[in-house]
């Protein structure tokens, strides 16, 4: 992974234009190609970013200190470096990736068993969907088709609705996936957690741990 702290404008060209002017910033290029630009704020979510397969050449000459990088549709990222005030390149090997809660990783499991849960119709793409920032739980698609991402957590908190926002954004550029939209599932969503899900267009799914284990309520019924 390569660190560049630098004052510096970013441009994007692509389906749109957005424009950053100068400021320090920290730039992060990764080993699997992707290059995201971070604020010191924002939490993790980057200011821009462009996700591998992309290519990165940096200018010289009177070029020097401009930084292109260019994805497989042609969308480019420069970036106008001013000042450069830290750059190192560090070697993180193969990372371990995510263990996740018991009772998460076997409701994942459950519910790519029972994936009609969601709604008839539903159909599995697989689970463990692999993007530049990490595995989406399941990708599965709809009864019309379309394509949908379900984050799985035990207990459904903010920080779980904004993982699976950071997922739909990376999977909606793919235009083999899209549109694709989300479903926040959880044993228990927090009343916060759903209205920032219903705000940015999220559904949430209530998951019954024992219904999907196939193990019938005790309580008494009357049919």
């Amino acid at each position: 992974m390569r660190l560049v702290i630098a004052r510096c404008s970013v441009d994007y060209a692509g389906r749109l234009t957005a424009h950053l002017p100068s400021a320090p910033r920290l730039i992060l290029v990764k080993a699997d190609g992707s290059v995201s630009i971070h604020a010191d704020d924002r939490a993790y979510k980057p200011l821009n970013w462009m996700s591998p397969p992309c290519t990165l050449k940096e200018g010289t000459g009177e070029d020097e200190g401009v930084w292109t990088v260019i994805n497989k549709a042609g969308e480019k990222l420069i970036i106008t470096m001013e000042e450069v005030l830290h750059d190192s390149s560090h070697e993180l090997g193969v990372d371990p990736g995510l263990i996740k809660d018991g009772v998460e990783a076997h409701l994942q499991e459950l519910l790519a068993d029972r994936i009609e849960t969601l709604g008839e119709g539903y159909t599995l793409i697989r689970r463990e969907y692999p993007t530049a920032i990490g595995p989406v739980d399941i990708l599965c698609r709809d009864a019309d088709g379309k394509t949908v991402a379900v984050e799985i957590k035990r207990r459904g908190e903010i920080d779980g609705v904004e993982q699976l926002t950071r997922y739909l954004e990376l999977l909606n550029r793919d235009p083999h996936l899209a549109p694709v939209r989300g479903i926040f599932a959880a044993q228990e969503i927090k009343p916060q957690a759903r209205v920032l899900a219903t705000d940015r267009g999220i559904g949430c799914q209530v998951l019954d741990y024992d219904a999907l284990r196939g193990i019938e309520d005790d309580k008494l019924r009357l049919f």
